[in-house]
């Protein structure tokens, strides 16, 4: 109740371009403004060749922009495009209201969900990228506010003649530098992290796709069914970028095959270059996984637009060649039959325990392409190696002779090759 009351009032705005689903782009910006604490009053668009290069909208549509925010009792204005700076400043001065492009929406809400120091400092770095370019005087008192306490000294030794607006440049860009710096060793740390994992030869799975489609619900499904006693749940909620960290979790199956699940940051149309940038590091999970699961909401009537959303910032990132399953969620919403599969493609619910059982299958089906089976035969003064495979392999079958302890195993390759004088028969590759 408290939230609808301080839900701001507000009028979005968009330009129909050739090649541009407006429908689309508005819905989505609907959503982004209300997990922004938005309320939408009003909603105008207008069907243009390209872009009005001083104010972004033509003349007549401005001037129905300002009427209607008098009528609606507006103060603010959301553009579902990136504007120019100087389109920015033409178009408050000639609607006299707070301009806010989609760029600045979702920097907004990052900056609201942000909850770790990387993801916070990630926000921020965004943030003074977006707005250095966006500068101008009038906005110097409010700049002024924003930066206080991070430039760690005053203006008072600088030249005189250096303006205002020059000093808040200076301020940001020396900002700027000292948190790229921040996260260079932050990206160093996680670094090392995985090398260690890596060591480790655990294979890593990435559940990637766009926001709120139900990637922090599906992990902790798997969590809870595989997870160590300890393994915390992921924050989640029907909401978009509910949460900006990566989680990362060790599961371990009742066959001992153990792998590490990670669960990104999600996607949203034309998600600023600057956040891709300044989400590399977090991404990069993605990045270097094994096997990549897109989950996409099903029940989405935009859901295909969504799976390239999805694909265009994970290509900036690098990431071309991962395998991928494409997990379509929420078909109990869609009142679509579930869980089937069609080759790499699931359509489940991740509330569904059977659903989630065949997303593991699946999953193990791709990312243990590298496991053996094979016979071992093991002298019996040897129990160590018996151990060994107990704790860290499939065992399928136990039996004694008079030569020592017989055993049917899938195991990793790399301990395969380790134990290969004690194997008895040829391998068998699953």
């Amino acid at each position: 109740m408290n939230e609808a009351i301080n839900e701001e009032p507000i009028i979005i705005a968009g330009l129909e371009l050739p090649g541009v689903n407006l429908d689309y782009a508005m819905a989505e910006l609907k959503s982004l403004a209300s997990a922004n604490h938005m309320r939408v009053m009003d909603q105008l668009t207008q069907k243009l060749e390209r872009p009005n290069a001083a104010t972004y909208f033509g003349k007549g549509k401005i001037e129905e922009l300002t009427q209607v925010a008098a009528a609606r009792e507006v103060e603010t204005l959301v553009v579902n495009d990136e504007l120019t700076p100087s389109q920015l400043s033409n178009l408050e001065k000639e609607t006299q209201l707070r301009v806010i492009d989609r760029t600045g929406l979702i920097l907004e809400i990052f900056a609201n969900r942000a909850r770790s120091k990387e993801a916070r400092l990630q926000v921020e770095l965004a943030k003074l990228q977006y707005q250095l370019p966006r500068l101008r005087t009038s906005a110097t008192q409010r700049l002024d506010q924003q930066t206080a306490g991070n430039t760690g000294g005053g203006f008072t030794n600088r030249g005189a003649g250096e303006t205002k607006l020059e000093l808040n440049r200076r301020t940001i860009r020396n900002r700027i530098n000292h948190i790229n710096q921040e996260l260079k060793e932050m990206s160093t740390s996680a670094n090392v992290q995985r090398q260690r994992r890596d060591k480790k030869d655990i294979p890593s799975v990435a559940l990637v796709g766009y926001t709120n489609t139900g990637k922090s619900t599906t992990m902790n499904g798997l969590i809870s069914m595989y997870g160590r006693n300890e393994d915390k749940q992921v924050f989640e909620k029907d909401m978009l970028f509910a949460t900006l960290d990566t989680s990362v979790r060790k599961l371990t199956f009742p066959d001992q095959k153990e792998l590490i699940l990670s669960d990104t940051v999600g996607f949203v149309s034309n998600l600023p270059h600057q956040l891709v940038k300044a989400f590399r590091s977090t991404l990069s999970e993605a990045a270097k996984a094994d096997l990549l699961v897109q989950v996409v909401d099903v029940s989405d009537p935009h859901y295909r637009e969504m799976m390239q959303t999805t694909a265009d910032p994970l290509q900036e990132i690098g990431v071309t060649d991962v395998p991928m399953i494409y997990a379509f969620n929420k078909a109990d919403r869609a009142g679509i039959a579930y869980p089937t599969l069609d080759g790499t493609e699931l359509t489940y619910s991740a509330k569904q325990l059977q659903s989630l059982e065949m997303l593991t299958s699946l999953i193990k089906k791709q990312v243990f392409k590298n496991y053996v089976r094979a016979d071992f035969l093991i002298p019996f003064d040897e129990g160590q190696v018996v151990n060994f495979l107990n704790g860290n392999a499939d065992v399928k079958k136990t039996s004694y002779t008079d030569q020592g302890t017989k055993i049917t195993a899938e195991l990793k390759d790399s301990d395969y090759q380790r134990l290969a004088q004690y194997v008895v028969q040829p391998e068998d590759r699953i």
